[in-house]
């Protein structure tokens, strides 16, 4: 499919980039795996092969994946900082990472009893949920309303029957993306979370004027995220952040002066944080790519490749130098790597060799149980 691109709006010009509007015409379903990619998993399950088979296995014995799960809505959701108070958060993002785990293995295994499921698991959520609160609220809504989404599609256009579908896109409008959709100017995973979960539920949606927005706030938070050498002395800030000196910007980058390609801007407070911020960078990027947009090809590729091979250089095991976070770093990337290295290497031959050097010691990758759940099983050498 071919469409027209055209410059869209003023925002993503401040950081020298472009936007693409949305599509004519939504590709379902279409929220981080599409059907030709669920039908190569499938078909690689079936037989036996691996790393597939395991991952599939790791998923269905999982307690995401159990047929007796009840779930725990409420009404409001209180993610206060470090978790302080966690009233709900927990059960919020787990029956949500619990639909998407039941909704994949229905389509691979041709079981209902696993699309009820996860029609159970989302209907009493929508039945129930108003809102979040508390100071961690945005983020939380972020990971909770990236694992939905994915959900969602998968049931909505592959299962015979939801009858409570409309109510359920009615909650993700009203609760989740009118939460995300501003974003954030706390630390960049924050914002790069909400807007996985911005851009996932407009396409559930079919709502064109928030995926691009989304879209747009994107494209400049990813740049602002991951340091290139073409960005300069500094790196790039998003508009409206209110970082304008030097000083500022080292200090939001967590005290690293030295900049160099791949660096992100939370390196330096842990790999952990890091991981999640390239995650939703990857996770939005295969979603574009699915509707029929294509950042790999853009900056937001060179970044995301550039980000995962300076972690996972380190993750190994090279030590840090003393320009790099004072010589220590705080190790934990997380089972994040498979969908960025799926696109860049399985489908675009770019060789990254610390990438998959690190990617195929940790298959099968499980869950970070915040919105990250079984990309081995959905995108290991998945050409689709």
């Amino acid at each position: 499919m071919s469409r027209i691109r055209t410059v869209f709006a003023l925002v993503p010009l401040l950081l020298g980039l472009t936007a693409t509007p949305a599509p004519a015409a939504f590709t379902h379903p279409g929220v981080l795996v599409s059907r030709p990619q669920l039908d190569f998993v499938k078909a690689k399950v079936n037989a036996g092969a691996q790393p597939w088979k395991a991952a599939y296995d790791q998923a269905r014995s999982s307690s995401y994946a159990s047929l007796s799960r009840t779930p725990k809505p409420r009404a409001v959701v209180e993610c206060g900082p470090y978790s302080n108070p966690n009233n709900g958060c927990t059960d919020e993002r787990e029956d949500a990472i619990a639909a998407y785990t039941d909704a994949l293995i229905w389509y691979i295994s041709g079981d209902a009893r696993y699309a009820q499921k996860a029609i159970a698991l989302m209907d009493a959520w929508s039945a129930v949920i108003t809102s979040h609160t508390n100071s961690n609220a945005p983020l939380q809504t972020g990971w909770a309303g990236s694992s939905w989404p994915r959900a969602a599609e998968l049931i909505k256009y592959t299962y015979s029957s939801w009858p409570n579908s409309g109510r359920f896109a009615t909650m993700l409008r009203n609760v989740y993306l009118t939460e995300v959709i501003n974003g954030s100017n706390s630390n960049g995973n924050w914002e790069l979370s909400m807007m996985e979960a911005a851009v996932g539920t407009s396409v559930f949606l079919e709502d064109k004027a928030s995926y691009d927005k989304a879209v747009t706030r994107y494209r400049n938070r990813v740049a602002a995220y991951v340091y290139l050498t073409s960005d300069g002395a500094l790196p790039k800030t998003v508009p409206g952040s209110g970082l304008s000196s030097r000083t500022q910007i080292v200090n939001y980058w967590q005290g690293q002066s030295t900049f160099v390609d791949g660096l992100t801007q939370e390196t330096c407070r842990d790999f952990t944080h890091t991981g999640y911020g390239i995650a939703a960078i990857a996770d939005v990027a295969e979603t574009l790519h699915i509707q029929d947009e294509d950042v790999y090809s853009t900056d937001v590729g060179t970044r995301l490749r550039q980000a995962l091979g300076f972690q996972s250089k380190y993750q190994l095991g090279t030590p840090a130098p003393s320009w790099l976070c004072g010589g220590h770093l705080n190790l934990g990337l997380g089972p994040v790597t498979e969908v960025g290295f799926n696109a860049l290497n399985t489908r675009m031959g770019t060789a990254m060799a610390n990438t998959q050097t690190l990617t195929e010691r940790q298959r099968p990758a499980g869950s970070n149980n915040l919105f990250v759940a079984w990309q081995t099983l959905t995108h290991a050498a998945n050409p689709a």
